[in-house]
């Protein structure tokens, strides 16, 4: 059943918003740069007892204690390699902080409404449900993720509680 034309972003909805590029693998994702806080490189993490593989586990921020997920684990893309381009994105999803394990980071970029284009119906790592749709500069192009709806899906186990 189609989701009413309402229902979907439309490319005017994030003209002139920013958004972080990053690759998984060899594709390239984008995020809206207001949900970043900081990217920082890669460092050992603490496990944490029967949690998820893809949860690496918690690094001491600060003074917070933030999970670490490993996003080419989650979507299962081939086996992860820490090297000096890995880095965390640490993430502040509606006021909890979260880190996410990338490939790499490579800019930030603003995008025009038509150079926003809506995702199509197809296997993707990330299940339709997490994307905006694709971003379109030049040769590249961005596979826009709503890094809010991802980050508090029931799949990843990193919410509390569901918010009233």
């Amino acid at each position: 059943m189609q989701e009413p034309a309402s229902a979907t972003v439309s490319g005017n909805d994030i003209a002139g918003r920013e958004f972080l590029a990053f690759t998984l693998g060899k594709e390239e994702y984008g995020i809206d740069i207001l949900k970043v806080q900081e990217i920082r490189g890669y460092e050992a993490v603490t496990r944490i007892a029967n949690a998820p593989e893809f949860i690496k586990g918690v690094i001491n921020l600060r003074g917070i204690i933030i999970p670490v997920v490993d996003m080419r684990i989650k979507f299962r893309l081939g086996e992860p390699v820490y090297d000096q381009f890995t880095v965390v994105i640490i993430l502040n999803i509606g006021g909890r902080v979260v880190g996410m394990v990338v490939d790499s980071v490579s800019d930030v970029t603003t995008l025009t409404p038509d150079q926003v284009k809506p995702a199509p119906e197809m296997g993707t790592a990330f299940s339709s449900d997490y994307m905006i749709g694709l971003g379109t500069i030049d040769e590249r192009m961005l596979i826009l993720v709503d890094i809010d709806k991802l980050m508090s899906s029931p799949e990843m186990g990193l919410s509390d509680a569901p918010s009233a």
